[in-house]
């Protein structure tokens, strides 16, 4: 009871009794609000007041939510568009991807066919020389095994089959192209004064200095070119020195003997004092089989002081060699002699003590070390 009659004057307290007059036509009337009425119009004012609030809250909810689903359709809707797009531009990028194998297929063929025009001009230089056969051998049986069903594949194991042959080719001809540099050094001599370097050596492939001039001229490009042009420079030494080769005094003068005495300062036998030996002796028995180191033409036969019976041969490019102590001669002068042919037997002329032979190689009028030649000679018949 207390408390509701503290309730109670709380709400005379907010709401205590008004009067209100209102005046009319000079007439004047009052109302009484009571605090009864007071909380009735308080309570129509809340509510209404509450009901705006709620209606208010309630647009509210529908406004966002209508927002939301505006967004998320929006969203679908661009979700839709970039897979519509980037289906349309896989599609283009695949035709033209379609479009550029068909025509990439299309040159890489033509740049095959242009390359094997250039590899069968530079194969034709290699035809017949020494080992050229064995080191090609593997490359092209392993281009000749190819036996893939895709086209494209095809065409590329052809061109992959097309570089393994060049290389192969540029690996020989450098190869024996340093082989005979060597051999020459060997010897003491110079290979650049064996190579005509004024001549067309090498053909087409090698006239034109500049690489891109070649490869206008095969129509191939520059990088494969100039490999081609490189194989050709060193097949076309190679094939110079060969040459100068085959006329060297490389071979060995006698098959039968041994080796006695070397080149150079050696205890005369005679004297027993230090003396210049300026070649090689052979022991062997009596007539033993003399031959020429080298082709050449027959310069002179006959006695020398000290030598006794000899033969000269010139060998061209200032080369001569000297066959001494000889018991028989089986050539003459101005004879044109073949490299391996017998043209004296071994004896003991002139100032010997026994049956051998004394072999020298002369150079421009100087006596080298014969003993070079034959090592050199070794080496290039080890790399044949």
């Amino acid at each position: 009871m207390e408390r509701l009659t503290r309730l109670r004057r709380t709400l005379e307290e907010l709401f205590p009794e008004r009067h209100l007059y209102v005046r009319s036509g000079g007439a004047m009337k009052a109302f009484v609000l009571t605090t009864r009425k007071q909380m009735l119009l308080a309570a129509g004012v809340a509510g209404g007041a509450l009901w705006m609030g709620v209606c208010t809250a309630a647009m509210l909810v529908n406004l966002m939510s209508a927002s939301a689903s505006d967004r998320e359709i929006a969203s679908l809707k661009a979700q839709s568009e970039r897979y519509v797009a980037d289906r349309q531009a896989r599609l283009d990028s695949a035709m033209a991807r379609l479009n550029a194998a068909s025509g990439a297929n299309g040159d890489m063929a033509a740049t095959i066919e242009k390359r094997h025009a250039a590899l069968a001009l530079l194969l034709t230089d290699l035809k017949g020389a020494p080992g050229a056969a064995q080191a090609l051998t593997p490359a092209i049986n392993r281009a000749l095994a190819n036996t893939d069903a895709n086209p494209a594949r095809r065409v590329e194991m052809v061109r992959v089959g097309q570089e393994q042959l060049l290389d192969a080719a540029d690996s020989f001809s450098k190869g024996r192209a340093d082989r005979l540099r060597l051999a020459f050094r060997m010897a003491g001599l110079s290979p650049s004064s064996y190579v005509d370097r004024g001549g067309a050596l090498g053909g087409p492939l090698i006239e034109s200095r500049d690489p891109r001039a070649l490869a206008a001229v095969l129509d191939v490009d520059e990088d494969f070119a100039t490999r081609i042009q490189r194989v050709a420079r060193d097949l076309s030494e190679t094939h110079a020195l060969s040459e100068a080769v085959q006329d060297l005094p490389f071979a060995r003068p006698t098959s039968a003997a041994s080796q006695t005495s070397g080149f150079g300062v050696r205890f005369d036998p005679f004297t027993r004092r230090p003396a210049y030996h300026s070649g090689l002796d052979f022991s062997g028995a009596y007539a033993t089989p003399i031959y020429a180191t080298g082709p050449g033409v027959v310069s002179y036969t006959g006695g020398r002081s000290g030598y006794g019976n000899v033969v000269e041969i010139d060998h061209g490019r200032g080369l001569k060699t000297r066959y001494a102590h000889l018991s028989t001669i089986a050539v003459r002068p101005g004879q044109r002699v073949a490299v391996g042919q017998r043209i004296a037997g071994m004896g003991s002329t002139g100032r010997s003590t026994g049956t051998h032979l004394h072999y020298e190689v002369w150079v421009n009028g100087r006596a080298q070390n014969p003993g070079r030649f034959l090592k050199a000679g070794q080496y290039v018949l080890q790399g044949a």
